[in-house]
């Protein structure tokens, strides 16, 4: 969370709440976009900078900060919108997103955007990089934590289950990771493309401390957070988050193919009603 002591801080519903806003404010200048993703995770999001993680919104490369590494880079939309709720990024800026010289790119770009800690785009890095950066604050003796963000699609690839026996290996207890199980890649549903389970069972044998929940139950997600940062053994740790693409939004979650989706421009309007109508009932 925030070092800043808040009055009157919103509720983490309400956070992500607003997360999905801005997500959806962002999707409407382009029309198009990753809008699902960003729907399914605002809750982990919200969960993630609003009670796990210390960072300061004035300073976002103020060095004792945790890292939050975001591997699928498609969600940057996601990530821009939680960074613009927690202060980091104004959200004057949401009206520029995918714009030339903007600071929000539709794929995430550290050089571009603060807070933004790596580019991400080729699928299957970023528990790589969180690797590296966990080894490299601990020969710091830093007490900074890294929390790594990525897809379940991400899972068909070699290069993340290598990182799985890297960071156990090395007892990387300042390492927390996010499997967003949302069930949809491009080429159809992630567990007929790749199959992927019982992942639980397969991440406890490769060494890491395991929560599996329903990462749009904002209760069930602070509890494995809060699981995560209480654990005391030497190996890090993973959060596996089973989430439903486009929710809080109805239409959306109830269309078949929605890893890419464009959006009528009348349907914008609906789909912020429907967000709003939902945190009224």
């Amino acid at each position: 969370m925030s070092t800043n002591t808040l009055v009157n801080t919103p509720t983490l519903a309400q956070r992500a709440r607003n997360i999905r806003r801005n997500a959806l404010r962002m999707g409407e200048v382009q029309g198009q976009g990753y809008i699902a993703q960003a729907l399914d995770i605002s809750d982990v999001l919200a969960v993630a900078y609003f009670h796990a993680m210390r960072y300061r919104p004035e300073e976002p490369t103020w060095e004792d900060r945790d890292r939050f590494l975001l591997s699928n880079g498609h969600y940057a939309i996601a990530l821009y919108a939680a960074l613009i709720e927690a202060g980091i990024i104004p959200e004057a800026e949401l009206e520029t997103y995918g714009f030339d010289e903007s600071r929000l790119p539709m794929s995430g770009m550290a050089s571009y955007t603060p807070g933004m800690e790596m580019s991400g785009g080729s699928l299957g890095l970023g528990l790589s990089i969180a690797v590296g950066m966990g080894l490299g604050l601990k020969q710091k003796g830093s007490k900074s934590r890294v929390f790594t963000l990525f897809s379940d699609g991400e899972l068909d690839e070699g290069s993340k289950w290598e990182a799985m026996m890297s960071a156990a290996h090395h007892k990387l207890d300042n390492l927390v990771a996010i499997i967003d199980v949302n069930n949809q890649q491009a080429d159809g549903p992630s567990k007929q493309m790749m199959g992927f389970e019982p992942l639980v069972d397969k991440l406890e044998a490769f060494g890491w401390f395991v929560r599996r929940v329903d990462g749009n139950d904002i209760d069930a997600v602070v509890a494995a957070f809060d699981a995560a940062s209480l654990h005391t053994e030497p190996q890090p740790r993973v959060i596996v988050a089973d989430t439903l693409m486009g929710k809080g939004v109805p239409f959306l979650e109830q269309r078949e193919k929605n890893h890419f989706i464009r959006v009528e421009a009348h349907e914008w309007k609906l789909a912020l009603a429907e967000l709003d109508a939902g945190d009224r009932s």
